[in-house]
């Protein structure tokens, strides 16, 4: 819940961001925003945050994915964690939403984590990767969704994912695609989204299975951005 129109100056510098072959880039944005980044932006991805699972109907304050495609964005976020945790959103919600945004066209983000309890009680791997599959669309594939892994007990706690833990989760999320969706699964990218910054993008990023980055609070502007961006041109140079 970040994003006035005062802010577009920064989308358009995101969009601006050079980019070498293979580094894909995309803002989702407040839903108020949406269409009016898409002008500013025309040539960049612009996405929102959630999308309802229904097209049309009794659903006061929603959108739909068809909405969304309308007013610009291109992908969505789904199931991510503030959603599961704040409006309770279950993970076959998160399946219909996934499967609607597919229909409108939209590429879709899907997310998974676990919490700081599950982690502490030894159940993370197996909280995420039951998470993944029961959220998981049996049709997907990379051409349109994304992964990405909210480590959730590392927002705002203090504590700090080392880089054996991105490793150890983000393979047991290859694993898991892998056997939901055959070899296809070795395709579908994974995000990692525990704050990622300017600092540790290249580290994190040259983690294996780890493709990219789900970014909350380094995305807010161009100047916090670009160094992120620079660590994956970096890497696929």
């Amino acid at each position: 819940m970040n994003g006035l129109l005062a802010d577009l100056a920064d989308v358009q510098a995101i969009a601006a961001l050079d980019r070498v072959d293979g580094v894909d880039c995309a803002l989702c944005l407040p839903a108020t925003l949406i269409a009016s980044a898409a002008m500013a932006a025309p040539n960049f991805w612009i996405g929102a945050q959630d999308c309802h699972h229904n097209t049309f109907g009794a659903h006061t304050g929603c959108l739909s994915a068809t909405m969304l495609a309308e007013a610009g964005a291109v992908i969505t976020i789904v199931g991510h964690s503030e959603r599961r945790v704040d409006q309770h959103e279950t993970d076959a919600d998160i399946m219909a939403k996934a499967l609607a945004a597919k229909s409108a066209g939209l590429r879709v983000i899907l997310c998974v984590g676990e919490s700081d309890e599950e982690r502490e009680a030894g159940n993370a791997v197996g909280r995420v990767t039951g998470q993944l599959s029961a959220s998981l669309p049996p049709e997907a594939s990379a051409e349109w969704l994304t992964i990405a892994y909210e480590p959730i007990w590392a927002i705002g706690t203090g504590k700090i994912p080392s880089m054996a833990d991105v490793a150890e989760m983000h393979a047991a999320i290859r694993a898991q695609l892998v056997a939901d969706l055959g070899e296809a699964g070795q395709g579908v990218r994974i995000l990692y989204g525990g704050s990622m910054n300017g600092d540790n993008a290249a580290e994190l990023l040259a983690i294996d299975n780890v493709d990219g980055g789900l970014v909350g609070g380094a995305s807010l502007t161009a100047a916090k951005f670009a160094p992120i961006v620079a660590a994956a041109n970096a890497l696929m140079a």
